[in-house]
């Protein structure tokens, strides 16, 4: 059996997470009604077993008119094909596509996805075949469970996770309901992780916290998500989540608090004539946490929200409007989320307000089916090739194919770099770091023969845009007009700005090492570190035939050091250092060529300098000059006390050392981080520096910077 499908059933992690709505069945139950199905034979035709009479109920909550018949068939299979398999806790191995699919048919599934849940390993755990599921319950239920079967681990070895996710996320391409169980089946392991070691408890965790939770989060299933998220928080800070609960415990007049100004809320609301639902929201642990090191001391209603919840969407801003004219709004906390929809299709208005007693209150206002999608989702749309209603499921295009609504965007980007990845490590490495942009904004594409719209994580440049409406075209690009202006391509671009490339008529040009610094989208990084590796030649000159003349050339301002370069005859060239590893005097550093013909210098054992020799680059020959001034970029490991800052602050000053920029981290398990750029007046003295940094109470280690990618 695969790890993931055999993962103990135990007791739920220390901490006890809160969650709205059912209370969670009790498996032991399932696991007994489970074992009399299978010794009392089997049911009659006209009745279901009763281990699935809980996703009965559940699903005829959402579909009163779903046929039941197909999910009796789908767990007499699911049943008997894992019969004598059981989970650590001893419990039968069929209690978990139960829970899965009680997970999935409380969220509002439709039938096809609660069969396929029930389903979804026994291809990859028994003996029942993919053309069996396909025979007996259609090709729609066989995409779906061959979607979520992991590839076999003897055929891939250590590429088999990355594999199974790349193969999951193409199936999720055509079909959402794969990714839905997917979570789902997540949400069930995370639940009964108690009992294994506790590295292996990490580890998926870290997976979980990397790759499930921002898919949740993209595919809009937020009931899934919260959990998901304090259930990580549980094992991957423990003593954050205990401080948290403690917290928590210890306010335990927050509902008051908020049960008083829904109350007064609802007064207002009905005053005026609005029909209304106003219930209190406790924020779940991570939420809890988060807030507090927003705020830092938290109030009664800090714990919770309140939620409102109205039939049209004209109503949402009726509500909001008695809101500020009755109470004190907070205007910074107000955002629009119905006019400008998330890219995960969620929509509420949020706001704030204050009551008499001086309360501040969170409130989100909603429809009752933004709220359904807000829930849940990608689940909440339904079959995503049957044509809907478009409030609830997408719209039809012109050839009655339907659109969906989560197809664009980030989902497209993903497959389409994937297919550029072959390598498993780098398609594991570029998902994690597509997966941890947190928001997405829209460009507008000028070009008269291809207008339209971009879709792109937030940050991204001008560089990724070139690759995301060009693809290996870009190579070419030479630059952007941004809003009708001229612009170099590390221009950052903003959530509706109109972009048009400038592409050389020639295939002869190719892009820069200095590109992957300006590149957010795995897909301009893949394509140009692919295009670096097939042209070593490009960024690089060729081997000197004769000997080589030293020019000596100011560094770039900024260094205040002085560089000399051992370049071949061409003409004196700008001599920088590389922002990655900021090397000052007296550091081993080393140089290389960069397109424009200007020198790049590093530290030698700055890792861009490995990165670059694996692209076939020859160094330069670089040294010092005789000015003793520099730039320098040291980290700061601390624990958090007051006047910690002040402290630091005074022992740079004492140097004479100048603060160029510094950055001071959210505390993380009770340590700071702070980030500092020195502008040093005789770098012979910062390894005292860093000494008197060290002495500071409180600080356990001063380093330099290391570098955040692997070429500069």
């Amino acid at each position: 059996m695969s790890a993931e499908a055999t993962n103990p059933e135990a007791a739920p992690t220390d901490v006890t997470v809160r969650r709205r709505g059912r209370a969670r069945i009790d498996l032991r139950r399932l696991g007994r009604a489970a074992l009399l199905n299978a010794t009392a034979g089997p049911a009659p035709r006209d009745r279901l077993p009763d281990a699935i009479s809980h996703v009965a109920e559940a699903h005829r909550a959402h579909h009163p008119e779903a046929d039941l018949t197909v999910l009796g068939r789908a767990y007499v299979l699911a049943e008997s094909s894992h019969r004598g398999q059981f989970r650590k806790s001893g419990e039968p191995y069929i209690t978990h596509p139960l829970a899965v699919t009680l997970i999935l048919a409380e969220l509002g599934a439709e039938t096809t996805t609660l069969t396929a849940s029930l389903l979804h390993d026994t291809v990859e755990d028994t003996e029942v075949t993919l053309d069996q599921v396909r025979r007996e319950f259609g090709d729609e239920v066989a995409y779906l469970v061959d979607g979520v079967t992991k590839v076999e681990k003897i055929d891939y070895g250590a590429a088999a996770e990355p594999e199974t996710f790349r193969k999951m996320l193409v199936a999720t391409g055509s079909d959402v309901r794969v990714m839905s169980i997917k979570l789902a089946d997540r949400l069930h392991n995370m639940r009964t992780l108690g009992v294994m070691r506790p590295e292996k408890q990490a580890r998926i965790a870290k997976v979980t916290r990397d790759v499930l939770i921002p898919l949740a989060e993209r595919l809009g299933v937020q009931a899934l998500k919260t959990e998901l998220e304090d259930l990580v928080f549980a094992i991957l800070h423990p003593e954050e989540c205990e401080t948290t609960r403690a917290l928590i415990a210890d306010n335990p007049g927050a509902d008051d608090a908020l049960g008083a100004v829904a109350e007064q809320v609802t007064a207002v609301l009905r005053e005026a004539g609005i029909g209304a639902e106003v219930l209190v929201r406790p924020r779940h642990f991570v939420s809890v946490h988060r807030a507090r090191l927003k705020r830092g001391e938290l109030r009664g209603c800090d714990f919770g929200r309140l939620l409102v919840l109205v039939a049209e969407d004209a109503d949402c801003y009726a509500v909001l409007g008695e809101l500020h004219t009755c109470f004190t709004p907070v205007i910074s906390e107000f955002k629009d989320f119905i006019a400008a929809p998330k890219f995960n299709l969620y929509q509420s208005l949020h706001t704030a307000i204050a009551a008499p007693d001086g309360a501040v209150a969170e409130v989100l206002i909603r429809t009752h089916r933004m709220h359904k999608v807000a829930e849940a989702g990608v689940v909440a749309l339904g079959n995503p090739h049957v044509g809907q209603e478009s409030d609830t499921a997408g719209s039809q295009a012109d050839d009655g194919e339907r659109v969906d609504p989560t197809r664009p965007g980030w989902l497209s980007r993903l497959l389409d770099w994937q297919q550029s990845a072959p390598d498993p490590d780098t398609f594991w490495t570029s998902l994690r770091a597509d997966l941890a942009e947190d928001d997405e904004i829209t460009v507008f594409r000028a070009d008269g023969s291809a207008p339209g719209t971009i879709s792109l994580p937030a940050g991204a440049s001008c560089v990724d845009a070139a690759y995301a409406q060009h693809g290996e075209a870009a190579h070419t690009c030479l630059g952007a007009r941004v809003n009708g202006r001229l612009a170099p391509l590390s221009t950052v671009l903003g959530d509706g700005d109109t972009v048009q490339l400038l592409l050389a008529q020639d295939a002869v040009s190719g892009p820069s090492p200095e590109w992957l610094d300006h590149a957010r989208t795995p897909a301009a990084r893949i394509a140009i570190t692919g295009w670096l590796r097939a042209h070593p030649e490009s960024a690089a000159p060729p081997a000197p035939t004769d000997p080589r003349p030293q020019v000596s050339v100011p560094a770039d301002r900024r260094s205040g050091a002085e560089l000399h370069a051992d370049l071949d005859g061409e003409q004196p060239a700008a001599v920088r250092p590389a922002g990655c590893c900021t090397p000052v005097p007296p550091d081993e550093i080393t140089g290389f060529r960069v397109r424009g013909g200007s020198v790049t210098v590093h530290r030698a054992r700055c890792s861009a300098v490995d990165a670059m020799r694996g692209l076939g680059r020859e160094p330069v020959t670089v040294r010092w000059g005789d000015t003793p001034q520099g730039r320098v970029t040291l980290v700061a490991e601390s624990f958090g006390r007051p006047g910690l800052l002040a402290d630091l602050t005074e022992a740079i000053a004492t140097f004479g050392a100048a603060v160029v920029s510094a950055n001071v981290e959210p505390p993380s398990e009770q340590r700071v981080r702070h980030t500092y750029t020195l502008h040093l007046p005789d770098v012979t003295g910062l390894a005292a520096l860093m000494r008197a940094m060290r002495d500071v109470p409180g600080v356990y280690d001063v380093s330099r910077a290391h570098p955040s990618r692997g070429v500069s």
